[in-house]
């Protein structure tokens, strides 16, 4: 059997500040730096995952301003992205409201070839500081009354479940292309625990 080469280009959106340029950087170039510029516009990064033996993973990343400016563009950048991740910062509880904005501005440009929404995950950021401004029950029910695939707690900063998160919305994003969109896409909105979701063998280069 030979080599499958899979490309997926997966958006990264939420609002500035929230920590997109890092968790792209951390998951692509695994590196951190405090001081990055606030990005103007798009910025890309490209990630390559040895899925299993036959499979390689090409992930184009797709890190989009936030600034309120430059969401007349989204529907450009949007196009034929097959993923998105929304991030907000879990102390801020103001990204964490835009984040109803960003998936409907997402769910009125963008869907899978069948109809049915894009798989889309929700990352509260920064969960290594406290106190934080929403709690958990308030996150899982957002998530599951808009849509998302599920949500995840991360820190760039601390590297915790950045390749976790990224490997679940691959999964998601390898289901929706096999034609499985509509059941597996839309999720349950549920919390992901990650200690749970790892498959067996799973590695990345």
């Amino acid at each position: 059997m030979g080599q499958r080469d899979r490309m997926f280009k997966v958006l990264v959106v939420g609002d500035a500040t929230v920590g997109k340029t890092s968790l792209v950087q951390r998951y692509a170039n695994d590196s951190f730096n405090r001081h990055y510029k606030s990005t103007v516009g798009v910025d890309f990064a490209l990630k390559v995952v040895q899925w299993s033996e036959s499979e390689t993973v090409r992930l184009q990343l797709w890190d989009i301003a936030g600034q309120e400016r430059f969401t007349s563009m989204t529907r450009l950048y949007y196009r034929e992205a097959s993923a998105c991740v929304i991030m907000f910062d879990v102390t801020n509880v103001s990204t964490f409201s835009s984040c109803q904005r960003w998936k409907q501005d997402l769910d009125s440009k963008l869907v899978l070839p069948d109809g049915s929404p894009v798989p889309c995950l929700l990352l509260g950021n920064k969960c290594d500081l406290s106190p934080w401004a929403v709690s958990r029950e308030e996150v899982d029910r957002f998530s599951k009354e808009n849509g998302f695939s599920g949500w995840v707690e991360t820190s760039v900063k601390e590297n915790k479940n950045i390749n976790e998160s990224m490997r679940v919305l691959i999964e998601k994003m390898m289901s929706s292309s096999a034609g499985h969109g509509s059941s597996s896409s839309a999720g349950s909105g549920d919390y992901i625990n990650i200690k749970e979701t790892s498959p067996p063998g799973w590695a990345c280069c």
